[in-house]
């Protein structure tokens, strides 16, 4: 989806040109009907990109939770049964090793939350938005159709 303008539904008449007012209300209809299209695209495309760092995140935490199973099962008895043949008691060996596994699920957890927090909420769309509101209220300045910027 590329960058989309506002365009002229109809042929420009000078000022003061008889255009009826049915066709003043039909251009401005064509118009409105533009600019809500515009601002309906704009919306999918800013949440597809918040789905795509939701389903990251979700993705991640999964992926740490599976391998927080996997690591209590494996690395407590490996680990701790290690510990042990270097001398250290049994209760201290699997204490060391419950630390080290809680460790690495807080390291996932936390990537999983910095991709959440890149979440944009829609923030162009409702600027947009509110350009557009104002714009219809009477202000003076025009409002931009935006496209979606790349990162």
């Amino acid at each position: 989806m590329g960058e989309e303008s506002m365009a002229q539904t109809g042929t420009p008449r000078p000022v003061g040109s008889d255009q009826s007012l049915g066709e003043l209300v039909a251009q401005a209809a064509k118009d409105v009907s533009q600019l809500i299209r515009g601002e309906m695209n704009l919306a999918k495309v800013e949440l597809r990109g918040d789905l795509s760092r939701v389903g990251m995140a979700v993705g991640l935490l999964a992926m740490s939770a599976f391998v927080a199973c996997l690591m209590l099962v494996l690395l407590c008895f490996a680990f701790a049964y290690g510990l042990m043949s270097l001398g250290i008691w049994g209760w201290a060996s699997f204490l060391i090793v419950a630390g080290v596994c809680l460790l690495l699920i807080a390291v996932a957890a936390l990537i999983a939350l910095l991709r959440v927090r890149g979440v944009t909420g829609l923030r162009t769309t409702r600027a947009s938005v509110q350009d557009t509101i104002a714009a219809l209220r009477g202000g003076d300045q025009q409002p931009e159709i935006a496209g979606p910027t790349q990162r």
